[in-house]
């Protein structure tokens, strides 16, 4: 079993769950400090949600049955890439705790995403 897949896509699992069940404090976790200001923005926090619980899901599942996980990973790190670059057009107007933990955790995500993607499976 690969146990960094596990865990990695076990996380990344509960996060979107988290979006899901209870947007507005999964929110607050990322570091916003203030509710969404238009049904829009529960859409899309919503959304990560499944996309959150999608691949995390599935690179769990995959660890869990022996396959090769680097696809899910390289996903994963892709998910965290494209937050990332959209965080980048509104850093200016983020605070500070929303860069350290938003960016920051979307750098971090990346890091993973291509470790796991770049590593040798297990033969």
């Amino acid at each position: 079993m690969d146990i960094p897949a596990v865990l990695a896509g076990g996380i990344r699992f509960a996060s979107g769950i988290q979006f899901l069940v209870d947007p507005l404090r999964a929110n607050r976790m990322w570091g916003e400090t203030e509710p969404p200001e238009h049904p829009s923005h529960f859409l899309l926090l919503h959304s990560m949600g499944y996309r959150d619980a999608l691949i995390g899901g599935l690179l769990a599942s995959a660890a869990l049955r022996g396959r090769d996980t680097r696809g899910w990973f390289l996903a994963s790190g892709g998910a965290d890439a494209a937050d990332f670059i959209g965080g980048l057009k509104r850093h200016s107007e983020l605070s500070t705790s929303q860069k350290a933990i938003g960016m920051g955790g979307a750098i971090v995500g990346i890091g993973v995403g291509i470790w796991g993607a770049t590593r040798r499976p297990k033969a």
